[in-house]
């Protein structure tokens, strides 16, 4: 396992799709942000894919993670 220390709006990339973002940091909770292509699928590790449904996001609805985060660019 590779461990990074990262701080408030800091990326991580894996691969060449996926951008992890440090969001925010507050006590003893991180927020985070995932971007990665509609075929990769992101869950929690205490959500079980057999008890998922599946969910379909129109492609117009996403929206980039800078607009998300309310930054500007």
């Amino acid at each position: 396992m590779l461990v990074l220390s990262r701080k408030q709006n800091e990326r991580i990339r894996v691969g060449d799709s996926v951008v992890v973002t440090v969001v925010r940091v507050s006590g003893d909770k991180v927020r985070i942000g995932i971007e990665a292509p509609a075929n990769v699928r992101v869950l929690r590790d205490e959500l079980d894919e057999d008890d998922m449904g599946t969910v379909t996001l129109d492609a117009a609805a996403e929206l980039p993670i800078h607009k998300l985060l309310g930054a500007t660019g």
